[in-house]
């Protein structure tokens, strides 16, 4: 397959468009337009891996020839889940709940060929445990950061790192939104290796 073939990312996050640039591919971004809203009874791990695949199917027809990307997050605490906060109160409710436990972030990408009806998926889970967070550091730390638009509260990325105390997954990009080991593996079954 040709390797200059269009790659398009369903997404308008910037995490998830710098995590894609990592890879040294041309792509576009678009925005898929979908209801993150999970199912009733849904479990976590199900919501994601739906949602990945809605996002790249909603933007598919607008390129019916090129290779899209979809991925989505949910973080979950329990029976919690973890949406963006939003704002600073949320936020600090969050991180509250998160002090000293573990949270698990299920992240699945979808590469989806409408031209060849077909789609690859893959979840990559993380289990985040936190360090016991004082007042103060949940403070301090919202004041600096401002990740109100974070599933936790907490950019892994950057100063939220401190936060945390360990990290469990295949693949620590995942935490961030896009899991780049998992996403090489579909383009390359896709017929796009990253490098070749």
């Amino acid at each position: 397959m040709d390797e200059r073939r269009r790659l398009v990312l369903a997404s308008t996050s910037a995490y998830r468009r710098t995590l894609l640039e990592r890879l040294g591919l041309a792509f576009e971004c678009a925005a898929p337009g979908v209801d993150e809203a999970a199912d009733a009874g849904e479990a976590p791990a199900d919501t994601a891996r739906r949602l990945a695949r809605a996002k790249a199917a909603a933007v598919a027809p607008r390129f019916p020839e090129a290779l899209v990307i979809g991925s989505d997050q949910v973080a979950s605490l329990g029976a919690l889940r973890l949406d963006k906060p939003g704002n600073h109160a949320n936020a600090v409710r969050q991180l509250q709940a998160l002090s000293g436990q573990t949270a698990q972030f299920d992240t699945a990408v979808c590469v989806l060929d409408a031209s060849r009806d077909a789609a690859w998926i893959r979840l990559v889970p993380c289990r985040v445990t936190f360090r016991p967070l004082t007042p103060r550091m949940i403070e301090a730390y919202l004041r600096r950061e401002q990740p109100y638009d974070c599933a936790g509260s907490a950019k892994s990325e950057g100063l939220g790192i401190a936060l945390i105390e360990r990290l469990q997954t295949d693949d620590p990009t995942a935490l961030i939104g896009l899991p780049l080991i998992a996403l090489t593996e579909l383009l390359a079954a896709a017929g796009l290796p990253v490098i070749a």
